[in-house]
């Protein structure tokens, strides 16, 4: 009794409080490096097989994630989880699904030498970049160094990564007195916080800075590549880093598995697997209503989809 008590004054708790933060717009970043980083994220020289870029499964018009379930690498390997978006992943307190980076630097090496996805070495990305003059001359603007190595290719990429944030969003622009929502998107915020989704996605980016269980009340049965992949505890199975929800209307397919194809099937998904409820149709479609008041723009030319 003491328990249920305590849980109901911890929600009332987080219906009163306001949990989530708004994008801050100064974000600071090297342009100069962010420019060139942004080059070698759609540049294919950087897959073995040259024929994958790192936009080949974060696609711009898709909201830098994957349409497909699970993307494709080199030489037309599956991968086995569904491509997360990194937008505003720079607010992640790790970055993969099961947080195997704990920054854009890590993130960026194992991704480059990902058998099924890049597949490259440290030597091997040093010989393509120093075998191209346009790369030697911007690096050498960037760095005042004739000689391009692995540690100045990823600082570029991570650099661009920084830029990649999508401030002013409605919802933004309401925390911060600069918006109003309609009836529906409140109801939708209202929904959100009673019902406890919120416990899960707050901060910043409305997730990603914690690990959290899928299947906390009724059992999930898909937990490929999850936390005990890498700890092999048994507390750690079906755990994951919990996604950011913003932008998440351009996202789908939803979840690590791609499960949801679309956000309707994500919402009722989660409020039954980890909120125990089976929540009504018009609910679902409030709630849907204020995710979509979570979708941003990304900033000067960091948001267009070449790399030239």
């Amino acid at each position: 009794m003491k328990y249920i008590l305590l849980c109901i004054l911890f929600t009332l708790y987080l219906v009163a409080k306001e949990l989530i933060t708004a994008i801050p717009i100064d974000i600071k970043y090297n342009q100069q490096k962010a420019n060139i980083g942004k080059m070698l994220f759609f540049d294919t020289m950087l897959s073995k097989d040259r024929k994958i870029s790192c936009a080949s499964c974060h696609k711009p018009n898709n909201g830098w994630a994957d349409k497909k379930d699970f993307s494709v690498g080199i030489f037309g390997a599956k991968d086995v989880i569904q491509t997360p978006t990194i937008l505003n992943s720079t607010f992640n307190f790790r970055q993969f699904w099961n947080g195997k980076a704990k920054n854009f630097k890590e993130q960026i090496d194992i991704t480059l030498h990902n058998p099924i996805e890049m597949g490259m070495t440290k030597i091997l990305v040093e010989k393509r970049v120093n075998q191209s003059r346009e790369y030697k001359d911007i690096f050498f603007k960037a760095y005042h160094k004739d000689f391009i190595s692995y540690k100045m290719v990823i600082d570029t990429i991570v650099e661009f990564q920084k830029a990649l944030t999508t401030p002013n969003a409605k919802f933004d622009l309401f925390l911060q007195n600069r918006a109003k929502l309609t009836t529906k998107e409140r109801q939708g915020y209202r929904l959100f916080k009673k019902l406890g989704c919120i416990t899960c996605h707050n901060g910043i980016n409305i997730g990603g800075n914690s690990f959290q269980k899928i299947g906390l009340i009724f059992k999930y049965n898909n937990c490929e590549a999850d936390r005990y992949q890498l700890t092999k505890k048994e507390l750690d199975r079906c755990i994951y880093k919990v996604p950011t929800l913003r932008n998440i209307e351009l996202t789908a397919p939803y979840f690590h598995d791609a499960s949801a194809k679309t956000l309707k099937k994500a919402i009722e998904y989660m409020a039954h697997y980890n909120l125990g409820y089976i929540i009504k149709d018009s609910e679902v479609k409030s709630i849907e209503s204020f995710l979509k008041t979570l979708t941003g723009k990304t900033q000067n030319t960091m948001s267009t989809n070449n790399g030239k």
